[in-house]
């Protein structure tokens, strides 16, 4: 009896054992799953960033050249319009009626240019045969030049007249888009009106920003150094929203003067805008490059946290642990950002997950696509 529930004891406690440690197993959380891209080498180049102004290349401000009342308005206040696409049309009665008044005083004039021609001719026969006096001759040539130059008046007036009509009809003298129309039709409008709507060009487009005088002493040294001489530089675009702008520019002018109130020089670059992404008169940033690009490592934006001692990411090292590594950050190049100091290539930093692991942790690591 003691032999047989000593036994039972053992194989009770055997059961125990096994049980415990299939339960234990059962309760041991699997290791967090994270994203990792590895650090890598690329080409980049050094950079300056700025404020700049986009400028619209063209702004013409659409105003009446003649007085009249507004019939027709054919556009859509915002939209889009060609070079020649008829904007206003001002009534042209009067415009019209004042060319078919011309046209005959010049007919007038050019009947009475025929007549006083043929007297001058009829009286240059007479004076030979001394049947008129000379003086009635010269008489004949003056009226003779008077009817020309009445002639030519006649036909200004005309041409006149017909520039007015012409000017009852207001197109667009750029390709842009409208803006607001200040007048509706039936309003009368003359010169004095002022501004009937605003036509600005959208692409291309021109980005101003203020550079240091130091700035401009670099770069022209660097232009100096380079084979082509060239003296453009290409910028990068930064939008309000925080988004990089997909389109680089590219610099076209220097100004010629310091700035007196900032002592700063004015840069101008013309930059793409197929999409109208960029607003005139808007404020972006601008990032310029300087020289030609070198190796650098990069890593995803994602990858670079931020707290009160500074940047650091968290990479995942050949045991698995995730370490925690201080870093120096440098220019940002899309979705990626410049490395100088704390890693080296081919690590593993965490670009998923970081909110759900710490330091020394045991996790599962995958590969960011594309990496």
């Amino acid at each position: 009896m003691t032999r047989n529930s000593g036994k039972s004891s053992a194989i009770g406690g055997l059961i125990c054992i096994i049980g415990c440690a299939s339960a234990a197993a059962q309760g041991a959380s699997p290791p967090p799953a994270v994203t990792v891209a590895p650090v890598v080498t690329r080409q980049v180049a050094q950079t300056g960033d700025f404020i700049g102004r986009v400028t619209a290349i063209n702004k013409v401000d659409i105003v009446a050249r003649v007085a009249g009342f507004i019939e027709e308005r054919n556009f859509t206040e915002g939209q889009q319009v060609k070079k020649g696409d008829l904007l206003f049309r001002i009534e042209q009665d009067t415009y019209k009626a004042a060319v078919d008044q011309q046209r005959a005083n010049l007919a007038r004039a050019k009947a009475t240019e025929v007549n006083t021609a043929l007297q001058l001719e009829r009286g240059k026969e007479l004076v030979r045969n001394s049947n008129i006096p000379q003086a009635t001759v010269d008489q004949r040539a003056a009226d003779d030049a008077a009817a020309k130059a009445d002639v030519m008046q006649a036909q200004a007036l005309l041409e006149q007249a017909e520039i007015n009509l012409r000017y009852t009809e207001i197109h667009s003298p750029i390709d842009g888009r409208i803006g607001i129309a200040t007048f509706t039709e039936g309003n009368l409008v003359q010169p004095s009106s002022g501004t009937l709507a605003t036509i600005v060009s959208q692409d291309p487009i021109y980005v101003i920003f203020q550079v240091s005088e130091r700035d401009v002493i670099a770069y022209k040294a660097r232009v100096a150094k380079s084979p082509d001489k060239t003296p453009n530089v290409t910028i990068h675009i930064k939008l309000p929203n925080g988004t990089d702008y997909e389109h680089p520019g590219l610099s076209n002018f220097l100004d010629v003067q310091v700035d007196a109130n900032t002592d700063t020089v004015a840069v101008r670059a013309t930059v793409p805008n197929p999409d109208g992404l960029l607003i005139p008169s808007g404020i972006v940033g601008v990032t310029t490059e300087r020289g030609a690009p070198q190796s650098a490592l990069v890593v995803p934006q994602s990858a670079v946290q931020l707290d009160q001692a500074g940047h650091y990411v968290l990479l995942v090292d050949p045991t698995k642990k995730v370490e925690l590594r201080r870093v120096t950050t440098g220019v940002e190049r899309g979705r990626n950002i410049v490395i100088t100091d704390g890693l080296k290539e081919g690590e593993l930093v965490i670009v998923e997950g970081i909110q759900k692991v710490r330091p020394g942790q045991v996790v599962t690591a995958t590969t960011a696509p594309g990496n």
